[in-house]
């Protein structure tokens, strides 16, 4: 029961956090629809699976260069990402009914929280210590705790999607172009923030 409400609650943060992936839902939905974010909320449940393995394997050891390779290649995709935003914004902006049904977002999605350093960094430091710990204990405790951390996590995103969405018909054109602007603009600070890091 420990492992389920410390996954519900550390996906719950990780989930509300503003970050390069909750940005890149919020402009997608904007772009186009419901539908398109809500295929780069669930990116996670896609993409972080290596990330999991590859952080229980290292968790005792982690050569720093590789976690600073991730951040500079997880850079270079949000300044590429948030400046395609920028230079399309006027196209989606006028696409009020874009098309949601399309697997860009969910490949979107994909890149962004893979090479996003941040979900490695929490699995390396925080996630995978507790799931090794929770696995040593009982194997149900450890799926107790993916469990909790991916409703919160995902299912986080999802709700964000859908207020964005429920907003997105009200607002006119020129707002809709000042907030994907915004969102870009978003994407490309983080890129240069996580390159700084790096």
């Amino acid at each position: 029961m420990t492992e389920l409400l410390l996954g519900l609650g550390l996906g719950l943060t990780a989930g509300i956090t503003p970050g390069p992936l909750q940005t890149l839902v919020v402009t997608s939905t904007l772009r186009s629809g419901f539908g398109a974010g809500l295929r780069v909320a669930i990116a996670p449940l896609l993409t972080d699976a290596p990330i999991v393995a590859v952080s229980v394997a290292a968790v005792s050891s982690v050569p720093e260069a590789w976690v600073g390779g991730i951040a500079i290649a997880g850079a270079l995709a949000l300044i590429v990402m948030g400046s395609w935003e920028i230079l399309h914004a006027r196209r989606g902006a006028a696409a009020v009914d874009g098309d949601a049904q399309s697997s860009e977002h969910l490949v979107k999605g994909a890149i962004v929280n893979i090479l996003n350093p941040h979900p490695w960094i929490f699995w390396i430091g925080v996630g995978a210590p507790i799931l090794v710990t929770a696995w040593r204990e009982a194997p149900g405790r450890a799926f107790a705790y993916l469990a909790g951390f991916y409703l919160t996590i995902v299912g986080a995103k999802i709700i964000i999607a859908a207020v964005v969405a429920a907003g997105r018909q009200r607002l006119s054109e020129q707002w809709r172009f000042r907030l994907l602007v915004t969102g870009g603009a978003l994407l490309v600070v983080f890129g240069v923030l996580l390159a700084f890091r790096a």
